[in-house]
């Protein structure tokens, strides 16, 4: 597949390095431009490209940009992607470490991904925004082994939810379906599912205990 990667941080590196690895044509972009990315290109093979154009093309998007930053991607990002393209977020809202208060989520109560969502005007799907970097290259597993990592995956386009579930399958991880994205508080930071490297029971257990009271820490 054609895959667009827009943020090469942690998740976006080892997304893209497992990607390419995979034979996917990737292509990545950060704020900081394409010349910052020569040596992610070298080792990976991936293409550089700007924020602007790493969409062209792709059947998926990868949006993993601090959250504080999705307002400032620049409009008309999924301009020339493939006809029934899907968004993966893999963002986090972490208001007193990094993003400031945000009203959208304090005051009218909206889910990250939702939140996300209307700021970049296509649905999304939420997943491995609790999934430690490093496990996406050392913790992949053939299906059906023991230690194979289950992904909570929460979305309300299911073509585009099973599109991400079967990419997710052949990075090497189990995927459990968490709903729609309103539902989706059920995997954001301080709920039982966030950082969990469990499989699909253990993950599937860990959503319904998730409340959707917000802990202190995560409140702006």
């Amino acid at each position: 597949m054609k895959i667009g990667i827009i943020g090469a941080g942690n998740i976006g590196g080892n997304l893209t390095r497992r990607l390419t690895s995979l034979g996917h044509q990737v292509s990545v972009a950060n704020s900081r431009g394409p010349q910052t990315l020569t040596a992610l290109a070298e080792e990976t093979g991936a293409t550089p490209v700007t924020v602007a154009e790493a969409a062209r093309g792709a059947e998926i998007v990868v949006v993993t940009v601090p959250f504080r930053n999705i307002p400032d991607l620049p409009a008309g990002l999924f301009d020339g992607a493939a006809e029934g393209f899907a968004v993966i977020d893999t963002g986090n809202y972490y208001p007193k470490r990094r993003d400031g208060r945000i009203a959208g989520v304090e005051d009218e109560g909206l889910t990250e991904s939702r939140w996300t969502e209307r700021h970049l005007g296509h649905p999304v799907v939420k997943a491995f925004n609790g999934t430690y970097a490093a496990d996406l290259v050392d913790r992949p597993r053939p299906a059906g082994h023991p230690e194979r990592i289950a992904v909570p995956v929460a979305g309300d386009q299911e073509e585009a939810k099973k599109a991400v579930r079967a990419l997710i399958d052949e990075l090497g991880f189990d995927t459990v379906d968490a709903g729609g994205l309103d539902e989706s508080w059920r995997q954001q930071p301080d709920t039982p599912v966030y950082g969990l490297r469990g499989g699909v029971e253990a993950v599937t257990r860990a959503l319904a205990e998730a409340s959707p009271v917000r802990t202190e820490e995560f409140r702006g």
